[in-house]
């Protein structure tokens, strides 16, 4: 028994096999693309070097317009749509996803101890965007006001949340993705990551009692998520998936998923 499932796959392929209105919320992590705007690591003889190096999946050029179709086709009416993004992308996103959507906002996460700069050229990096959209009928759990502002704050990730090997250098905080998972979806829901990297979001969900499907292609983040998840998971919410022929899994070839509902709730059957 298992509430959640998680793909080493590349995720362009896999969300073209995930069902039609199927998701609760898609909540995720793409890259950035800001590679171009790194300096490097800055090492200093009287502290620990600051790292400013990307990982090498940010070099991989991400467009909005690549993922509108299929979000929008695995999405529920209910549905809604969360993704960190930057300054650089902020635009793109609104151009795309603007117009397919009753509603377009964005968060701002505000980090409470963002990298220092040592030579004092400009103005530190304290803040990241987190896109949202939705339609008229979504999922909205505001309980009064002050909940309602658009604008998040806590430190970034750091100590035993960290994960050390590997080290994900874009890693976000827990208290982050629980306050977004909480808002934006009902218990027993399915949250869906293609970008997952080392299973936040999905440790988020499963704390908060939904479900969770995370795709990442890179093996060795894939295998830190495996880890985490299963810390986090309670073995008896829904079915465990068995296995067959088309996805990937664990390294190992799995069978192209077919998925149908019963009662609202989301199950997963290969054949």
């Amino acid at each position: 028994m298992s509430k959640y499932k998680i793909y080493l796959e590349d995720s362009r392929k896999f969300i073209k096999t995930v069902p039609d209105k199927s998701i609760d919320l898609i909540f995720t992590d793409p890259p950035y693309n800001l590679s171009p705007y790194s300096t490097g690591n800055m090492k200093f003889k009287w502290r620990k070097e600051i790292n400013n190096d990307l990982a090498h999946w940010d070099n991989i050029d991400f467009n909005p317009k690549e993922w509108i179709h299929e979000f929008k086709r695995i999405l529920k009416p209910t549905g809604n749509i969360f993704a960190f993004t930057s300054y650089n992308l902020l635009g793109k996103w609104h151009e795309i996803f603007d117009p397919e959507f009753d509603t377009f906002q964005f968060v701002v996460w505000h980090k409470t101890n963002p990298a220092p700069k040592i030579r004092r050229a400009g103005f530190l990096n304290s803040c990241e965007l987190i896109v949202c959209v939705w339609n008229k009928g979504h999922t909205w759990n505001f309980g009064k006001q002050s909940e309602m502002h658009n604008f998040v704050e806590t430190p970034i990730c750091m100590g035993n949340e960290r994960v050390k090997n590997p080290v994900h250098p874009t890693q976000k905080p827990l208290k982050v993705l629980r306050h977004i998972i909480k808002l934006a979806s009902n218990k027993n829901d399915l949250v869906f990551d293609p970008f997952m990297g080392v299973g936040s979001t999905g440790v988020a969900a499963l704390e908060l009692e939904r479900k969770f499907i995370g795709v990442d292609i890179d093996k060795s983040y894939y295998n830190a998520a495996e880890k985490r998840l299963k810390n986090a998971s309670n073995p008896n919410l829904f079915e465990d998936l068995s296995n067959g022929n088309g996805i990937k899994e664990n390294g190992k070839t799995k069978s192209k998923p077919q998925l149908i509902y019963q009662n609202d709730i989301f199950q997963k059957e290969f054949i």
